[in-house]
């Protein structure tokens, strides 16, 4: 993709753009008629463009619809929650998906959503009994459903969806809300579900079609507070799988960085790869790949899938105008923010990007 004919922003006109902050008047006074000193005036004029950006980015999400994002030539994979779990895992990677909603047939609604993760969840607990992982080739979703919560429950209390005729901005702050990454486009008038998509499809028809001249992003991802610079967790190559799984979880993590022995950041590992899984011949073979080295599964990890998830970087100091042009062209999930000697000092996701704007 064109990166300067999918940018999110023009940069014709200078900072502040007409704007005046709030309380000064054109004699660069207060509203009490006194000098404003200039970082007075500076932070004043950073928190109107911050603002004038939120808003335009907003109105353009509240004046779109959902059914706008939905590509003319998708698929959409719906499981009844009676077949095999296994058998609903490899229809995903066959059709080279990460969700798909859950049918109960008995009571005519959808009742939940299936993802990658929730398997490999799943797998990694049975893999921690006393029960044969064979055993869960005969299980189907309903029975993983109704199994107690250390087996890996999958979500099915509430199916959290949009109307297809929502608006982009509901979509983002239900997502927002109830704290997930796929949203389910259903069609009511016959429970039709058109679509599950997420904060990067949304990402990817902001990018492409909103335009705006006044310069509004040029304050840094880190000044904004956009992502994760604190407390940062890193793996490295030689661990056990099963251990950066562990992390993965126990953290609530999508993903991590991957470093060698100087810190330097040589790749990022994401919850929902399921290499470890393709590989293998059957369940005792999945559970036996969780003892590989997370740089193992790296090197055979697949090229013949749309995947957002590869290595993409980008400085803690990147404006936000440069992130977005650098999402027309690459579509990352996440960036991993390094310093000059390649550090990780940062992560931002897709999920960070669009929350700023609607949380």
């Amino acid at each position: 993709m064109d990166t300067a004919n999918s940018s999110v922003v023009g940069s014709s006109v200078p900072i502040g753009g007409g704007l005046q902050p709030p309380g000064v008047n054109d004699l660069g006074q207060d509203v009490n008629g006194l000098p404003k000193t200039p970082s007075q005036s500076i932070l004043n004029e950073k928190h109107v463009i911050r603002g004038a950006g939120k808003e335009a980015i907003n109105e353009f999400l509240d004046t779109h619809k959902a059914f706008e994002v939905i590509r003319t030539s998708g698929k959409v994979v719906v499981f009844d929650v009676r077949i095999s779990v296994q058998l609903a895992f490899y229809a995903l990677v066959e059709h080279d998906m990460q969700a798909a909603p859950l049918w109960d047939a008995s009571i005519r609604e959808f009742v939940g959503l299936m993802t990658v993760t929730d398997f490999i969840s799943i797998l990694r607990r049975y893999s921690q009994t006393s029960i044969p992982i064979s055993d869960l080739a005969s299980k189907s979703i309903a029975d993983i459903i109704t199994a107690p919560p250390e087996m890996g429950k999958l979500k099915h209390d509430i199916f959290d969806a949009a109307d297809v005729s929502a608006t982009l901005g509901q979509c983002c702050r239900l997502m927002h809300a109830k704290g997930v990454d796929f949203l389910p486009v259903i069609l009511p008038s016959d429970a039709r579900v058109l679509a599950c998509i997420t904060y990067t499809t949304i990402l990817e028809y902001l990018v492409t079609h909103f335009r705006e001249q006044r310069r509004l992003f040029d304050d840094s991802i880190y000044d904004l507070n956009i992502g994760t610079y604190e407390n940062i967790v890193t793996v490295k190559a030689e661990q056990p799988l099963r251990d950066v799984l562990s992390v993965i979880e126990s953290r609530g993590l999508s993903a991590v960085p991957v470093v060698d022995d100087a810190g330097v950041v040589v790749n990022v590992y994401s919850a929902s790869d399921i290499t470890f899984l393709a590989t293998a011949t059957d369940a005792d073979s999945a559970v036996s790949n969780l003892s590989l080295s997370l740089g193992s599964i790296l090197s055979q990890q697949r090229s013949d899938v749309s995947t957002h998830d590869r290595l993409y970087t980008c400085s803690r100091n990147s404006t936000l105008q440069s992130v977005f042009e650098i999402f027309a062209s690459v579509k990352f999930n996440r960036l991993i923010c390094v310093n000059e000697e390649g550090r990780c000092n940062g992560i931002m996701s897709a999920r960070d990007l669009v929350s700023y704007f609607v949380g």
